[in-house]
């Protein structure tokens, strides 16, 4: 047969398409080159799971504690298993996408894009095009509002246990978003996805380092309180008022969505799998299990392990919310392994976006030496870097802007909940496979947070310090 059908899209042969540079024979056995003619892949099932691990265990497992909070013992771990299968379900659909046609020798489909574009026509790749780059635009400003929160806290976790617990310790998180910005300035010049893995692995290690910091000190409150905290049913009406209790479950989907959101840069990370055998397909989808559940069980245990520790009063962010205050130099260990690990995540998360600009403007002003031209740059005796005058300014002007815009819009548990619920059914579920009942969560998820940002907005003025 050498045809995938992927959810209710049909994946057309290659020979339909293009021909593959297998057929064309100029790389066929190359050391240097694979199929495609582009540099040899690397990536293993590894390097696969440490871009996918940097991605999805991000900030967003900060927020279990408070999500699980809003929904209870039932509700809070039933929905988080829900959504782990089913963006494994996707991501393993999604992944049968890279090649069109035959499983190790189909035409590449480098990007997400691409593989929607192989698959759908006309407005719906508008949509899913629109909502994929909106959604790393969202994410990288909810990453530098991250990280910033974490290089407050550090500030802040040393101004209590000097000053003692109630001083307000009021401190602007703008000079670390400023900070923050500036270290993505300069990750940003990293040309191309490939050349990120160390990133990765290094921002890997950083996620596993702040999530057991937060299991220890989670199982320590419990184990000080003399029993487990929290209620079946989440929340308490009389604590919250019933609305609000509606708006804040809804929130508590969209954080969860966040968490496991990653389809969106899926095929990018699978382009960086060396070549078959075995297939580009059968090595992510191994990824994606090793990551899906190793991310599960953290979530799980940081999660329930903070609703457990502190009940209806789980803070937003579990290390940043200062639900703990001792031992405060553990703390600023925690939170710097959230700012080391944000840093990589941001690149893993915006280096598709980069990609895709670049490449229009390449195709738009083929003649442009501003555009195309790259200049090489020696850093030392053996290496040397190519500058690109447009990737330079555009990926800046980038992070300048976003910067700022977290800036005006410091609401992390909001932001990360809102960011969930647009990516979640557009792009983890509608393609490769329809679950309308996954929009319904979608949309739901979307007006609770919503919601919290307008109850916000009602008492936030920029720049102030908190």
């Amino acid at each position: 047969m050498g045809e995938n059908v992927v959810g209710k899209y049909y994946c057309p042969p290659a020979a339909a398409m293009e021909v593959s540079g297998v057929e064309l024979g100029h790389t066929a056995g190359s050391k240097l080159f694979d199929d495609d003619g582009r540099p040899k892949r690397n990536g293993t099932m590894w390097t696969a799971s440490a871009h996918i691990i940097t991605a999805v265990i991000g900030s967003g497992v900060l927020s279990l504690a408070w999500a699980i909070g809003q929904l209870g013992w039932v509700a809070g771990p039933a929905v988080m298993l829900l959504f782990s299968l089913v963006t494994y379900y996707t991501s393993s659909l999604l992944s049968d996408c890279y090649r069109s046609g035959d499983a190790a020798s189909g035409k590449r489909n480098y990007t997400y894009m691409d593989a929607v574009n192989a698959n759908l026509s006309g407005f719906k790749v508008q949509i899913c095009g629109f909502l994929q780059y909106a959604n790393i635009v969202g994410v990288s400003i909810g990453y530098t509002i991250a990280a910033s929160t974490s290089m407050l806290a550090i500030k802040r976790a040393n101004c209590f246990h000097k000053k003692g617990h109630a001083d307000p310790c009021d401190i602007s998180s703008v000079p670390y978003m400023i900070i923050f910005g500036v270290a993505e300035i300069f990750f940003s010049q990293i040309p191309d996805f490939d050349q990120v893995s160390w990133l990765s692995m290094l921002a890997a290690v950083m996620s596993f380092t702040y999530s057991t910091i937060g299991l220890a000190l989670g199982i320590v409150q419990v184990v000080a309180n003399g029993g487990v905290k929290g209620s079946l049913t989440g929340i308490s009406i009389g604590v919250v008022t019933p609305m609000d209790k509606v708006w804040r479950s809804l929130q508590a989907f969209g954080d969860i969505a966040f968490a496991y959101s990653y389809s969106l840069i899926l095929i990018e990370i699978q382009d960086t799998i060396r070549a078959p055998p075995p297939s580009e397909a059968t090595v992510m989808k191994r990824a994606t299990v090793v990551s899906i559940a190793v991310t599960t069980v953290f979530y799980m245990l940081c999660g329930c392990m903070g609703y457990a520790a502190f009940g209806d009063e789980a803070p937003g962010n579990l290390l940043t919310g200062f639900g703990f205050y001792e031992p405060f130099w553990l703390l600023d260990i925690a939170n710097a392994a959230i700012t080391v690990h944000l840093v990589g995540a941001y690149q893993v998360f915006c280096q598709p976006l980069f990609a895709f600009v670049e490449k229009w403007a390449a195709q738009r002003w083929p003649d442009s030496p501003y555009i195309t031209k790259e200049v090489e740059v020696s850093l030392s005796a053996t290496r040397r870097y190519k500058m690109n005058l447009f990737r330079s300014t555009w990926r800046t002007a980038f992070v300048v802007v976003t910067t700022v815009v977290s800036m005006l819009l410091p609401f992390f548990n909001d932001v990360v909940g809102f960011l969930g619920a647009l990516g979640f059914w557009p792009l983890t579920v509608y393609f490769p496979v329809e679950i309308l009942g996954c929009l319904v969560i979608s949309i739901a998820a979307a007006a609770g947070s919503i919601a919290g940002v307008m109850s916000d907005l009602k008492v936030y003025r920029p720049f102030k310090t908190y």
